[in-house]
């Protein structure tokens, strides 16, 4: 029953009441059948008991008409009732003929045949009497009433007699049988209603509590759905209806809990990225403000790093004046023998003068080397952006280191000129070998600090591009800075969304793993990343002595990997 449907369930509790209503009229009807065939049966035993009374009264009256014919005197009497005595015995024969028609059954039929029997006797006896009332006398005639007439008329109404009585116990019997068959009926009858009122009463009950019951709980489970309720198994029991609108509801919860389940994932997902997102804006906009600071601090050393470049210009210009002078003194050296002394000392003090330039120049080098590494460091901290700075300073570093090694070999240089000029005293007759010697590392210290000057003049407009880029650093840094607070503001509008999400998913109770999830905000945040500070602006900070000018590399130089850019390192 509980894999059928509600339609077949009413069917079937319908074809069930009407097949016993069915039963029931058959019943009936079969029992109203006998009824009337007993009742047809009860007819025709009235009828023949009526044709057997009528008879009867015939009999008894053609009989005591014969007794007085038979017992009077003279043949008066005779005369008198013969012709009713005909016409009642024509009536009785047309009896005779009906009851005998009327008599179909062995029993009848044979109380038919005694009594035709006796009638022949009888009718025998009455013609003798009614004969011998013409031709004997009265004593005969009385004796032969007495011995024949009088038995043979007894024998014929005790057989009409029987033949009443026959018929009235069959009338008596169908009337007790159509008793029986009723009483029999209204048992049957009442038997079969109430089975049918009981299985109506049972049949309803048992749809109406299945239905109700199966509704009810379709009821409760799509009320517990809509409170957010999706933790309960629904089992489906029946196949009919009710089981289907339960089975339908449970693929409906399986899908509405797939569904609250990749939204929860999906909100947890969104609300703890959104917090990291959120997270990382503060750190990139904290680092970004420390960056806009060191470029601040990059581009007053700059501005140091400039003036110290343009001192180191004007060192070289004077040095280059310098060795032209020494170069003059050197000629004029060779020209007069007999100031070498005195030339030879004053070319010694000029070289202590030009070995302490060389120490300057030396230390600006040094230090110069030292800027343009801690501007590679900040362009490095700049990323993407510092990239040509980061190429701009690593070509600072090597003129740098040039214009170190360019000292150095002129210190050399000197250091040999004032042995030389120590020696020159002594070496008089070598003087003029030692002259040329002069004459020709004063040249060369010449055409050194030619260079010098040209690469402290392509240093100079080198830290001015430099100083350029950092200021267009600086304004992308403060573009940057303004977009990492917008973005800071998004994160926080998302994460807030978010939030509201989680909570509003939160509400819903699923099975298994899908409890309820803790919200994005009580969650553990990402860990802000530390922040590297900037270094000490002192630590930038350089004496204004003269440094050589780098040249500037071409933009092809540029697009090389950050990792060629520090192999000098």
């Amino acid at each position: 029953m509980n894999h059928l449907k509600i339609a077949h369930k009413l069917n079937l509790g319908f074809a069930l009441i009407v097949a016993l209503f069915l039963l029931m009229t058959g019943i009936t009807a079969w029992r109203v059948e006998q009824v009337s065939l007993a009742t047809k049966r009860m007819e025709e035993a009235s009828e023949r008991l009526k044709i057997g009374s009528a008879w009867q009264g015939d009999v008894r009256q053609n009989s005591a008409r014969s007794l007085a014919v038979g017992f009077a005197q003279g043949t008066e009497m005779l005369d008198f009732f013969k012709s009713a005595m005909a016409a009642t015995s024509q009536d009785t024969n047309v009896k005779q003929q009906a009851y005998i028609d009327r008599a179909t059954t062995p029993q009848t039929q044979q109380r038919a045949q005694k009594v035709v029997e006796r009638r022949k006797l009888w009718l025998a006896a009455r013609d003798e009497v009614n004969d011998m009332k013409l031709r004997a006398d009265a004593q005969q005639i009385q004796r032969y009433v007495q011995q024949t007439f009088i038995p043979a008329t007894d024998t014929y109404i005790a057989a009409i007699q029987e033949l009443v009585d026959g018929e009235t116990q069959d009338v008596a019997a169908a009337q007790a049988e159509i008793r029986a068959m009723f009483a029999q009926l209204y048992t049957i009858a009442g038997i079969l209603i109430a089975l049918t009122v009981l299985a109506a009463v049972v049949i309803s009950w048992r749809l109406s509590r299945g239905i109700s019951r199966g509704v009810e709980r379709a009821r409760n489970v799509a009320v517990r759905i809509g409170e957010g309720d999706l933790s309960e198994n629904i089992e489906v029991l029946t196949r009919d209806e009710i089981g289907q609108l339960l089975g339908a509801l449970r693929d409906m919860q399986n899908s509405l809990s797939g569904v609250v389940r990749t939204v929860r994932h999906g909100s947890d997902s969104v609300s703890l990225a959104s917090a990291e997102i959120a997270q990382g804006n503060k750190d990139l906009s904290s680092r970004t403000e420390n960056q806009a600071a060191a470029l601040e601090e990059t581009s007053a050393s700059m501005e140091q790093l400039g003036s110290t470049v343009q001192q180191n210009a004007d060192n070289a210009r004077q040095a280059n004046q310098l060795a032209q002078s020494a170069s003059s003194i050197a000629m004029q050296g060779g020209q007069v023998v007999a100031e070498v002394v005195d030339t030879m000392k004053g070319i010694s003090e000029s070289s202590t003068r030009i070995a302490d330039i060389i120490s300057v120049i030396d230390s600006i080098a040094f230090q110069t080397n030292i800027l343009a590494l801690n501007a590679a460091v900040e362009a490095a901290r700049a990323g993407e952006q510092g990239r040509g700075f980061a190429v701009v300073a690593s070509e600072v570093r090597t003129l740098a280191q040039r214009s170190a090694e360019a000292a150095k070999e002129i210190k050399s240089l000197i250091t040999v000129s004032v042995e030389r000029v120590q020696q020159g005293t002594t070496l008089v007759d070598q003087a003029g070998s030692t002259m040329d010697e002069v004459v020709s590392s004063i040249r060369r210290v010449t055409d050194i600090m030619g260079e010098i000057s040209a690469a402290s003049t392509e240093q100079s407009a080198g830290v001015s591009q430099v100083g350029e880029a950092i200021t267009q650093m600086d304004q992308a840094t403060q573009q940057n800075a303004a977009l990492v607070e917008e973005m800071s503001a998004a994160a926080t509008s998302l994460n807030s969304q978010a939030q509201e999400l989680v909570q509003a998913v939160a509400t819903f109770k699923l099975t298994g793993h899908g409890h309820q999830s803790t919200p994005a905000a009580n969650r553990p945040q990402a860990a802000p990343r530390t922040i590297a500070s900037p270094a000490p602006s002192g630590a930038r900070t350089a004496a204004p002595h003269p440094a050589p000018v780098a040249k500037i590399l071409p933009a092809a130089t540029l697009s090389k990997p950050e990792t060629d850019e520090w192999e000098s390192f």
